[in-house]
Formats: structure tokens, C-alpha cells, sequence
């Protein structure tokens, strides 16, 4: 068993195709075939599943994929550090939609300014695609607004976010000290997708309090909610972080919830991967950020 196996492997599971692998490594199919199939003699295992021109990973083969993803990973690392020693080499960080376009930004201009030789890419996403990228080694570092869902993610806490209350000038609420969301939920709704961060937090308070809202409008867009509400076609529970300078603009307004909806931000990243001096140095730069916005 060599490492040419297990990034055989690799590509075999992560194309879930023989084929695709053979086309991705350059080499002939029976060689990738093969390779395989020495992976499964050797360990006495069965790694996929062929179902007549398709495969597809075992349980084993989904446990095998966990180990040599980072195997191949980690050497990739070393390979690109000792040939280029006299480099800081690159950082991958992904960050959630509202991290990403607010907070991402701040963190790497300072970062770049620490370590200026240091290549830094980045990737902003859903939060769960960039639970998927860390899973299947796309990317070192991760920066979500939620728990990570999958067991082999560690999450570092380094800032706390709330969700807020926007309603249009001239509003009703406008003199209100604060809402509960029952009371906000007798008027028209405007709310984050399904899947969203936002919307997920958003609907577990709701859950709580065993109350039903049905939005009058979903959408991708903080933007095209926050000039909804501004044009008085509902009120919307957004992350203060994304509405905070259309509140100061005047474009809406803010509204306190009797009992506030708060929220960790974390940096995340796989168990198995190991932390690098730069890598532990983004995170404490994450922590500082943190701290210096409370």
C-alpha cells in the first residue's frame, strides 16, 4: 500500500467514478481499477460497491476515504513546504456568506500585513458547502456562524453576533422599547432562505415558542429584504452585522427583542488536521478581532 493508492483513491471516491479518476491522474483505467482493487486485497475490505457501470463507497470505503484525504493532504503540504522553504507557502480560508462579506475582509488585510509573503486564498460560501470544502480538504480554515454539523469538525469560538429587528420608518413599532417575536409575527414577514444561517436560528426561536410564521417573502438577498422592509412591505429578523449600516443610514430601523437571539462565530476545522504556526495564528488574529468589536 503507497501513497499513489490512496490518491488513487482519493480521486476514485471524490469522482465516484473509475473513469473520471483515470482521466483527473493521467492514467489508464485498468491501472486505477487495479490499484483499487490491490487496496482492497491488502486490507481484506471491500471499498466500493460496483452496481453495473457504477460504484459506489462501502461504509468501509467512506471510513478508508476519512483517513487518506488528509493523508495525501498532509503530504501535499509537506511536498509544497520543502520545495519551497524560503516561502510562507498559502493559507485556505472559507467563510460564511455574512462572515465573508463583513468580517473576512478585516481579517486577511491584517493578516497580509503580518505575514506579507504569505499567499492567502479564499473561498466564501454557504455554510455548509464550507463545512464540505473542510471535510474533503478543499480548504484549512473555516469561519461559520453555527455549531458545525459534522462530528470530525472542532469549532473555536471567537465572537458573538445577534439578531435584529428591522422595520420601516413611520412603522407602527417605531416607539415600541422593544418585541416579542409573537408580537412581531402579526405583521407581513420577510425572511432569509431555508438553509441560511440566519433563517435556521431564526426558525429554532420560533420553534421554542411553539409559534407558526409563514414569510410573505423569502429571499437569497440581505439586500433586497432590507430594502423591502425600507418600502414598508413587512419586518424582517436579520444579523446585525449585515443591517448595522443601513440602521445608521436611516434606511431602516431597529427594533430591541424583549429576549435577544445571539450567536457564536467560529472558526472551524477538521480533527485530523494539523495546525500549522500560520494556521493557529489566524485563529488568534480571530480571537483578537472578536474581542476588539464587543
Amino acid at each position: 500500500m503507497t501513497l499513489r493508492h490512496m490518491r488513487i483513491l482519493v480521486s476514485v471516491f471524490q469522482k465516484n467514478s473509475i473513469t473520471k479518476a483515470a482521466q483527473e491522474l493521467h492514467l489508464a483505467q485498468p491501472s486505477v481499477s487495479l490499484a483499487v482493487r490491490e487496496l482492497e486485497e491488502y486490507y481484506g475490505i471491500r471499498l466500493f460497491d460496483r452496481i453495473g457501470r457504477h460504484i459506489a463507497p462501502t461504509e468501509c470505503g467512506k471510513e478508508f476515504y476519512e483517513y487518506a484525504v488528509h493523508i495525501v493532504s498532509l503530504f501535499n503540504e509537506m511536498e509544497q513546504k520543502m520545495r519551497n522553504w524560503d516561502t510562507f507557502g498559502t493559507l485556505r480560508v472559507g467563510a460564511s456568506i455574512t462572515i465573508g462579506t463583513h468580517i473576512l475582509p478585516v481579517l486577511i488585510h491584517g493578516y497580509q500585513e503580518k505575514f506579507p509573503d504569505l499567499t492567502i486564498e479564499a473561498k466564501v460560501s454557504r455554510s455548509a458547502s464550507i463545512e464540505d470544502e473542510l471535510i474533503h480538504s478543499g480548504i484549512d480554515l473555516g469561519l461559520i456562524e453555527t455549531q458545525p454539523s459534522h462530528p470530525d469538525l472542532r469549532a473555536v469560538p471567537f465572537m458573538t453576533d445577534s439578531m435584529c429587528v428591522i422595520i420601516p420608518p413611520g412603522h407602527p413599532l417605531s416607539s415600541a422599547k422593544s418585541i416579542s417575536l409573537a408580537g412581531l409575527s402579526r405583521f407581513p414577514f420577510l425572511m432569509r432562505e431555508k438553509g441560511s444561517a440566519g433563517r435556521e436560528l431564526l426558525d429554532a426561536a420560533f420553534s421554542l415558542q411553539q409559534i407558526t410564521v409563514s414569510p410573505r417573502w423569502e429571499s437569497t438577498s440581505t439586500q433586497a429584504l432590507v430594502k423591502a422592509v425600507a418600502e414598508g412591505l413587512g419586518v424582517s429578523v436579520l444579523p446585525y452585522l449585515l443591517v448595522k449600516k443601513d440602521i445608521e443610514e436611516g434606511m431602516v430601523r431597529q427594533v430591541p427583542l424583549d429576549q435577544p437571539i445571539r450567536r457564536n462565530l467560529n472558526v472551524i476545522y477538521h480533527k485530523s488536521k494539523f495546525l500549522t504556526d500560520n494556521m493557529r495564528s489566524f485563529i488568534d488574529l480571530c480571537k483578537k478581532y472578536g474581542k476588539s468589536v464587543k
